[in-house]
């Protein structure tokens, strides 16, 4: 429920991990439901990369979110100016470039 719920398309948890691994080039191939749900290398499916855990679902989980910049555009006059996908593309380089560097901590 937690990866699949009512939510804006755009934040849905499976929709953000797969563009995560696009920018190394990896396709995710998806089994299971709930918390059996795992993400597996579609070039190696034994390869699980992938797996829900419930240490981080929400304390509360709601049925529905919906993100809104209206607010942020009326009162400070801001606008987004990256996507989605830029956004996913420059959080993944930045995380390769800290383990690159050895700087890099789970």
């Amino acid at each position: 429920r937690h990866t699949r719920s009512d939510r804006d398309w755009s934040s849905d948890v499976r929709s953000f991990v797969e563009k995560a691994f696009a920018v190394v080039g990896i396709e995710l191939v998806w089994s299971g439901e709930g918390v059996e749900e795992k993400g597996a290398d579609k070039a190696d499916p034994s390869r699980i990369l992938v797996k829900v855990d419930a240490a981080y679902f929400r304390p509360t989980e709601v049925d529905l979110l919906i993100g809104d910049p209206a607010k942020a555009a009326a009162e400070l006059g801001w606008t987004a100016s990256t996507t989605l996908d830029q956004l996913c593309e420059e959080m993944v380089k930045s995380d390769l470039d800290l383990l690159e560097k050895g700087d890099f901590t789970s």
